[in-house]
């Protein structure tokens, strides 16, 4: 909005400082100021609404120290996260950029997913909250709507680089721009792909459709689609699902995703920008660089919500929040095209869902083969069996960042280790 208010006043008016709107640094620097500001004021507003309302979750008795401390603190905190993340959002970004407009979207919808589920849970009584294929199908929705629309929308690109060298006379006569990089003069040429970012390896490029590999060149091209939309839902339903679980103990998934959300911040940046995206030797992706501003918002609310969340916790996410971040992180991820680093960036969501998924699964197993069940943890997911080996509540949660941090450096460097 203000973006496109300022452009008028700089074209018409030459007010001074109106054109610094143009630049994407300034705007996302601004979208974290107001999203840290609106988070930290008038989350305190919220909170004392939510313990008012009393909408507090019921706290299941699992024998953890702390319990009782916990008990009456209100739930729906994500609501903080989604309005500090939306509000700056919709001041400072284009628009009219179909990437923005998917983030909006993606946000509101798992937002929805996760406040009728935090609301069954209050005002139902109901524990076990919305019924799981009701999640899942909602999962699906978000996750057929943002494929389809980033396989068939003519907005989303990829520019490739061609030198004189290797440039045809076709590409030269249908290339999008020619310019001059590192002296060398090269074609640039906007073109659909679903060429996504493989880690670790020299030719670190791989296309989808490949995966049709025993399919003939044309039918593969004709069923790409449907691949690439099955991915993107696994990917949404995953994450979304394991910052849920990972929302647990007071601050875990709000400081981790305020983590993996600076890091997919500055890949957003790098790869809007061709001379860093050349020097890097990653995809320059047009026009989403728009994403720099939804991500500068994102992270300040997680980081002012962390003011609240932290332990003691005066306000829990509930899944209103802990859904609609893991869906931010996953569609932001396959945007950029580096849907392939999430196991990597975030691993602290992996190894929570894979702590509950190995725990369900051996127990099972050894019940079905000894007639008993045995658990390979304490308790699940992870953090929960640290917490039952007698380490504080506050340090799990600070060495869990430290691994996210560490996980976020491994994740940038996977561009240069190949």
């Amino acid at each position: 909005m203000f973006y496109y208010l300022f452009e008028y006043l700089d074209k018409y008016y030459q007010i001074p400082g109106a054109g610094a709107f143009k630049f994407i640094t300034f705007r996302a620097g601004l979208a974290i100021i107001l999203s840290l500001t609106i988070s930290l004021v008038f989350g305190k507003k919220l909170i004392e609404l939510l313990r008012k309302k009393q909408l507090a979750e019921t706290i299941r008795q699992l024998g953890l120290e702390g319990e009782d401390v916990k008990k009456g603190t209100p739930t729906m905190g994500g609501l903080i996260i989604i309005g500090a993340t939306l509000i700056p959002t919709l001041l400072f970004a284009r628009l009219v950029n179909v990437y923005v407009v998917l983030m909006i979207i993606t946000t509101i919808w798992l937002g929805l997913i996760g406040f009728v589920d935090d609301y069954i849970k209050i005002f139902r009584k109901n524990k076990e909250g919305l019924a799981g294929r009701f999640k899942i199908a909602g999962q699906i929705g978000i996750g057929l709507i943002v494929g389809l629309t980033l396989y068939f929308h003519k907005s989303v690109l990829v520019r490739e680089t061609y030198s004189e060298k290797e440039a045809t006379q076709e590409i030269i006569n249908t290339s999008t721009q020619k310019t001059t990089l590192n002296g060398k003069t090269i074609y640039l040429k906007d073109v659909k792909s679903t060429t996504t970012t493989i880690p670790f390896f020299k030719s670190h490029e791989f296309d989808y459709s490949k995966i049709l590999f025993f399919m003939s060149d044309e039918k593969a091209e004709k069923y790409t689609w449907l691949v690439y939309v099955l991915v993107v839902i696994f990917i949404i339903t995953a994450v979304s699902n394991g910052a849920n679980i990972t929302d647990g103990i007071d601050g875990l998934a709000a400081g981790s995703s305020a983590i993996i959300g600076s890091t997919l911040a500055l890949l957003a940046f790098l790869s809007g920008n061709l001379i860093f995206s050349d020097y890097l030797n990653i995809m320059y992706l047009p026009n989403q660089g728009e994403l720099t501003i939804f991500l500068a918002s994102f992270v300040g609310a997680s980081i002012g919500f962390l003011w609240y969340n932290s332990f003691p916790a005066q306000v829990f996410m509930g899944d209103t929040g802990s859904l609609s971040i893991g869906g931010i992180i996953a569609v932001i991820a396959i945007i950029l095209r580096k849907e392939l680093l999430i196991p990597i960036l975030c691993g602290i969501f992996l190894i929570e869902n894979l702590s509950v998924i190995l725990q369900v699964g051996y127990f099972k197993y050894t019940k079905r083969r000894f007639g008993e069940g045995k658990r390979i943890l304490k308790m699940s997911p992870l953090h929960h069996h640290f917490q039952k080996s007698g380490i504080a509540e506050p340090k799990i949660v600070s060495r869990f960042w430290i691994v996210g941090i560490m996980l976020a450096i491994l994740t940038i460097l996977t561009f240069k280790i190949r």
